[in-house]
């Protein structure tokens, strides 16, 4: 597999779920304002989107949306747990963070990061932000995870938007949970080496 990437983008998600996973991946770095990928092809015939992530599968068909891809890869290694079996609630739980934070999170400080954006669409993100982060961080004071006893797919989504708010100026710093929370991943053997392999640790 062919994982199409930016570093620290959504495609972080995948590529440390890939890790978690120990499924066997090349990366291809993909310039966002360029859509240039390191070889000096065009990501926008990969991805007629222009954006991350992009998995190319061995028989050269491509699986786009986090989501999507997260539910693929984990559906290759079943024993692993990162999704719950089909028809379970848990499953269900797990399906329900990853449409919140690609909804709710990530659509906002998309948003954000976004030059074009006018201010009023900006003002309105960070409103919602604001009810969205408070939530998110009031579950995780009382949970450990978003869902059960361990990581599951929504963990890989939900630590790398996390991370986002520091470079938007979104201040976060009166839900100490959710740095609690990006620590205790961050930890994790597979976060680490997804970082490494992108070049985002010191």
């Amino acid at each position: 597999m062919k994982l199409y990437y930016s570093p620290g983008a959504c495609s972080q998600a995948v590529h440390i779920v890939l890790c978690e996973l120990g499924l066997p991946h090349d990366l291809v770095q993909v310039d966002l304002a360029t859509h240039q990928l390191v070889d000096g092809g065009d990501y926008l015939d990969i991805n007629p989107n222009g954006y991350v992530p992009a998995l190319a599968l061995e028989d050269g068909q491509v699986l786009t949306e986090v989501p999507a891809i997260l539910c693929y890869l984990a559906e290759q290694r079943p024993d692993a747990g990162l999704l719950p079996p089909a028809g379970s609630l848990e499953r269900a739980r797990v399906m329900q963070w990853l449409a919140f934070v690609g909804t709710e999170l990530h659509r906002n400080l998309g948003m954000l990061f976004n030059p074009a954006a006018a201010e009023l669409c900006k003002d309105l993100a960070r409103r919602q932000l604001q009810r969205r982060l408070a939530w998110v961080a009031d579950w995780l004071e009382q949970h450990e995870w978003p869902v059960g006893e361990g990581p599951t797919l929504a963990d890989a989504y939900l630590y790398v938007v996390l991370g986002w708010p520091a470079h938007l100026n979104v201040d976060t710093s009166s839900w100490p949970s959710l740095e609690r929370y990006r620590q205790r991943v961050g930890e994790r053997p597979a976060v680490q080496q997804a970082l490494a392999a992108e070049g985002l640790t010191g």
